[in-house]
């Protein structure tokens, strides 16, 4: 399958806060499921990231608007519940 074909299988949601989780996070709330999608409809090879973390840097919504995040951690505990994870 290629990967602009991609669609997930199942889905899941975060129990506890990751690196993983983390990012998830800034991709949802720019309005996307995750990297994948992100990087289809985009056209993007690769993601802006902090480099000292490697958290997500800046992302452009689908609005053309962008967002910036910190270097430090965003996710809340109490946000983790509503990160969606999915399987490819």
């Amino acid at each position: 399958m290629a990967s602009s074909e991609m669609k997930p299988k199942s889905i899941s949601r975060a129990k506890k806060w990751s690196e993983e989780i983390e990012n998830l996070y800034r991709f949802q709330q720019a309005g996307y499921r995750d990297e994948i999608e992100y990087k289809q409809v985009k056209q993007v090879s690769v993601v802006d990231r902090w480099p000292e973390t490697g958290y997500v840097k800046k992302l452009q919504r689908r609005d053309n608007t962008f967002y910036y995040y910190n270097k430090q951690r965003e996710c809340e505990d109490k946000e983790v519940h509503k990160v969606k994870i999915y399987a490819y």
